[in-house]
């Protein structure tokens, strides 16, 4: 038996027009890498008008392409462009947005992991029909550099100046000399800006992915901390030494593996006393409370990162990106912690504090 339903050719054709603009928002992943690789932003970061003969000559360019370049970008609202004079502008907001790596709105970082994300769509593709997974250190490298350059402004503008601090006694604990594992440390961005905000305490970073360890070293030694941070290939589950003040992990749980087991691990090498700063991407608990424009960018990465990460490994928990309080809670508690909060929050993290 068949069904017939009447067509709404208005809708349909609002879809297919949506759809082309999401084409339009794929590629210009890769045209803002392209603006931010060439030093595009960069020439235009004064705010006045300039022509595309002009772009190419002060980044020694291909004219074309810049013309093209900055057409797609006037397109897309990136730039402003004024028609009588044929000249293009960066609004200095955009600016911000796009050149300022010290601004917590820096977004080149998230276009570039993205992009670097979607390289690998097809490996993604075979571990979906197989049941496997990709590893973290299996993806191109524009995913682990794009991460960093992402995260680390959010870091630089919250972590000692909101996070730690929403901690009850944690600032004046690590002023004085504290011990702190930052597990899933990647490039390190993390522990050294929290050894350069705490001279007295001494920092242990993990991580499984070895290439992340060799930057994450050379980032600690161009930070002249090296006398108080240790890096070590290590899985979340086996990092080295107990009695941890502080153990943190940012924007990691929800990649690995084994989350409890990674959990339990925390729980046996902290303090008595000390707590678990965990970092999580912002969500909610019902997948409704994430039908948003933040929720959606972390759903299309959940899929083609964060849960394949996860699957890669054993166990294979994929709680994926937009796990929610609740699950993670349910995992700390799982562990054998007893105290879980929400201490802060940022459009695009929750902080948690977890206690024995």
């Amino acid at each position: 038996m068949s069904i017939t339903t009447e067509i709404d050719m208005d809708k349909l054709m609002s879809f297919v027009f949506r759809a082309v603009d999401e084409v339009g928002a794929t590629l210009n992943c890769a045209l803002v890498v392209m603006g931010d690789q060439l030093g595009y932003y960069r020439a235009m970061a004064d705010g006045e008008g300039i022509t595309a003969a002009q772009l190419a000559e002060a980044t020694g360019t291909a004219a074309p392409l810049a013309r093209e370049w900055l057409n797609g970008q006037a397109a897309g609202g990136f730039v402003e462009y004024d028609a009588p004079a044929g000249t293009y502008r960066l609004p200095p907001e955009h600016v911000v947005a796009l050149t300022d790596e010290n601004s917590p709105a820096y977004l080149p970082g998230f276009f570039q992991i993205a992009l670097g994300t979607v390289r690998d769509a097809d490996r993604v593709l075979l571990a979906a029909r197989d049941g496997g997974g990709l590893g973290w250190h299996e993806h191109h490298h524009d995913v682990h550099d794009g991460c960093e350059r992402f995260f680390r402004p959010g870091y630089n503008a919250n972590l000692v100046s909101t996070w730690l601090p929403a901690v009850d006694g944690l600032v004046a604990k690590l002023t004085a000399g504290a011990r702190v594992a930052d597990i899933g440390c990647g490039h390190g961005a993390s522990t050294v800006l929290m050894a350069q905000a705490f001279p007295q305490s001494r920092f242990a970073g993990s991580d499984y992915h070895a290439d992340s360890i060799d930057v994450a070293r050379e980032r600690a030694a161009a930070a002249g901390v090296t006398d108080r941070v240790s890096f070590e290939i290590a899985p979340a589950t086996a990092y080295s030494g107990s009695g941890y003040d502080l153990v943190t992990t940012f924007d990691a749980l929800h990649d690995m593996g084994d989350p409890l087991g990674a959990a339990r691990h925390v729980r046996a090498t902290l303090s008595d006393d000390g707590v678990w700063l965990l970092v999580e991407p912002i969500a909610g608990d019902r997948p409704e409370d994430n039908f948003n424009p933040v929720g959606r960018a972390y759903y299309g990465f959940s899929t083609l990162l964060c849960t394949p990460a996860s699957l890669s490994q054993p166990v294979g928990a994929a709680l994926g990106t937009q796990a929610g309080p609740a699950r993670i809670k349910a995992v700390t508690e799982a562990a054998g912690f007893s105290g879980f909060r929400v201490a802060a929050s940022t459009p695009f993290n929750n902080v948690f504090e977890v206690r024995p």
